[in-house]
């Protein structure tokens, strides 16, 4: 397996981000490229574990060793089979997951894990760069048509699937342009969209059809869709965010994640809604809070504050949190390292607002954990100053609408389109992937459901089916 001892000869590198005070002014990804050098020995510190934790890590069950080995001898066309054999978009994972592959990894048990991420989207580049990667035409088609609502990482996961074992697939997306939160709600930052429009490149050479501006329940006619059709996929996300309704959120200046992120990935710094010389307080830790906090400082913002309910985590594995787990620790992402105050255990009581209606400041307190919930801290109120508050406190399923009333399909106890081990939804022929069905995820689980909704809509509809299927509906509960 790569070099045997070299887990003990190299230690962890990860790729340079560029200097702060030159990233900031403009909007293109954050690292240098990575040495070819060091990513060889990064490939050849994947041990010879016997038992790879890194493969069930990863939802997609990529098969980490083998392309780190690949990678290690040079063997790089084989490496970018063995990656697509189980991922379709080595290029969105490489980027944006928060890699659980490299946390379950077996080194990682008291040693720093190897560089799993960096080496897959390594991979995937460089096939891009050499023209390896071509769109695959299926040789026989079966006449049967699907139509996939939401084009997002699981949608179109889904798509190129289906597409390749030969139906004629149709994917419907409600915004202007293909690609769900890939598109409009990941930062240009961390995904440049070029990326996106090549492998969407590919699917339409393969056959898959694209439709923007077509949004169900209104220009596009649900019972249309289900007559036309031999079987729907609803790829939708999970798209409905999570409020704060405290006094004061009718404020003018307070607004969603989701409103703030899409306006500037459209156009950048002259974005319509947009922080430059304001005070921006975020309320949430995750994920796309730290995607509000890296555009705010693009925008030119005069102080950005990360605040999060919960407590800070700890800098190490803490003993209740063991390997193979995901790690539950402090995580400074790019955006952080930018600037920024982040701010824990607090909890916003109320918007303050001036004589016209803007918001000012916010009412905030600590909060500490008794009996398994949040008690305020009494006499530790305070006010920040804010222009701009964006609230990144998550999503709580899909949105209700007219079209899925009409269509009839159950929900279930957390709000998500209820669906059985086929990944069938209660209307026969309607299959459900991604976070419409699982709830709000991570990439790498959109993908896998993706691959796996697509493995059982071409059993559904030609009675077998070759595609392989990742993962089952019933394990969506355990990451």
């Amino acid at each position: 397996m790569g070099e045997v001892t070299g887990f003990l000869q190299w230690s962890r590198q990860m790729p340079t981000r560029r200097p702060v005070a030159v990233r900031l002014r403009d909007w293109n990804e954050v690292y240098e490229p990575f040495p070819a050098e060091a990513l060889n020995h990064q490939a050849g510190r994947c041990m010879d574990c016997g038992i790879p934790f890194c493969n069930n890590g990863c939802p997609l069950g990529n098969l980490i060793p083998d392309w780190n080995d690949l990678v290690y001898r040079e063997h790089w066309r084989d490496a970018i089979d063995r990656l697509h054999a189980t991922n379709n978009f080595p290029e969105f994972t490489g980027r944006l997951c928060p890699a659980p592959c490299e946390t379950a990894c077996v080194l990682g048990i008291n040693a720093d894990p190897v560089t799993i991420k960096q080496v897959e989207v390594s991979i995937v580049d460089r096939a891009w760069a050499e023209g390896w990667i071509t769109p695959q035409v299926p040789s026989v088609k079966t006449g049967k048509r699907v139509a996939v609502i939401g084009s997002g990482p699981s949608g179109l996961a889904a798509a190129q699937q289906l597409t390749r074992t030969g139906h004629d697939v149709i994917v419907l997306e409600r915004a202007d342009a293909i690609g769900g939160l890939l598109r409009y709600g990941i930062p240009e930052f961390k995904m440049e969209k070029k990326h996106l429009d090549r492998r969407i490149g590919q699917m339409v050479a393969e056959g898959t059809e694209f439709r923007t501006n077509a949004e169900v329940g209104k220009n596009i006619d649900i019972e249309v869709l289900l007559a036309t059709t031999d079987a729907i996929v609803l790829a939708a996300g999970a798209t409905a965010w999570r409020d704060l309704p405290i006094p004061g959120r009718e404020l003018t200046g307070i607004h969603q994640a989701m409103e703030f992120l899409p306006l500037s990935n459209k156009s950048f710094a002259n974005a319509e809604l947009n922080a430059r010389d304001k005070h921006v307080i975020i309320i949430g830790g995750g994920d796309t809070g730290a995607d509000c906090l890296g555009t705010s400082h693009r925008h030119g913002a005069a102080s950005v504050t990360q605040l999060e309910i919960m407590p800070e985590p700890p800098r190490t594995r803490a003993s209740n949190n063991p390997w193979p787990q995901w790690s539950l620790v402090l995580r400074t992402s790019s955006a952080h390292e930018e600037g920024g105050e982040r701010v824990y255990s607090v909890n916003t009581e109320r918007f303050i607002g001036d004589d016209n209606g803007n918001v000012k400041a916010l009412l905030l307190h600590e909060v500490e954990m008794v009996d398994g919930k949040f008690s305020k801290i009494e006499g530790s109120e305070r006010e920040l100053p804010a222009d701009l508050v964006l609230l990144a406190m998550g999503f709580v399923g899909p949105e209700r609408g007219s079209w899925l009333d009409q269509l009839g399909t159950k929900f279930d106890p957390r709000g998500n389109v209820d669906r059985d081990i086929n990944f069938m939804s209660s209307v026969p022929g309607v299959f459900v992937a991604g976070d419409m069905g699982r709830g709000q995820s991570l990439i790498v689980w959109a993908i896998a459901e993706g691959r796996s909704c697509a493995a059982a809509v071409d059993r559904f509809l030609v009675g077998e089916t070759a595609l392989p299927a990742p993962i089952l509906p019933m394990t969506r509960q355990l990451l």
